[in-house]
């Protein structure tokens, strides 16, 4: 008798598609899952990763979330951008980006390390977009950070037309 589980991909039998967030099925007896937009995803049970078979992207789960494992710095960059936007229309702003470790050579050359302009005192810290950069403890210690990518730490953003208020006062 064949056990049901083995018929399916090792993260059972649907996934939601790391690209459309849309509930996709496992194809059974193969390593895959299909979706009707983006096509084909291969599940490697040694890497626990998944790869878009078309684009050769890599993406692990983190606590049900998909997180695309970056191998150039325009991604990493490109999805911290996109984050820091979302939560620039959610009414907050960044104060600081911490990127995996793992990610350190790859975005080195992109961080901000000059000199002090316009009032800034302390350009000791690496910055990305403005924010001060700090890279997350190793994977040992906070296991987490082997799929992240980064986090964002925010606080409340102050209106846009409270700016505009306190500038005509």
């Amino acid at each position: 008798m064949i056990n049901s589980a083995s018929q399916y991909p090792i993260y059972g039998p649907e996934i939601c598609c790391p690209h459309c967030r849309q509930v996709i099925p496992a194809l059974t007896l193969t390593d895959s899952y299909l979706c009707p937009r983006h096509g084909a995803f291969e599940a490697n049970p040694d890497t626990q990763e998944l790869v878009h078979v078309q684009s050769g992207r890599h993406w692990r789960r983190w606590e049900g979330e998909w997180y695309r494992q970056h191998t150039h710095p325009d991604g990493i960059r490109f999805e911290i951008h996109e984050a820091l936007d979302r939560l620039y229309t959610q009414g907050y702003r960044a104060t600081r980006v911490i990127i995996a470790e793992r990610y350190k050579d790859l975005v080195h050359a992109y961080l901000e390390h000059g000199t002090p302009w316009r009032g800034q005192v302390d350009m000791t810290t690496p910055r990305l977009y403005g924010l001060p950069v700090e890279f997350s403890p190793s994977p040992e210690v906070e296991p987490q950070w082997e799929v992240i990518n980064f986090d964002l730490q925010k606080e409340p953003g102050v209106p846009t037309h409270y700016r505009y208020l306190k500038f005509f006062e």
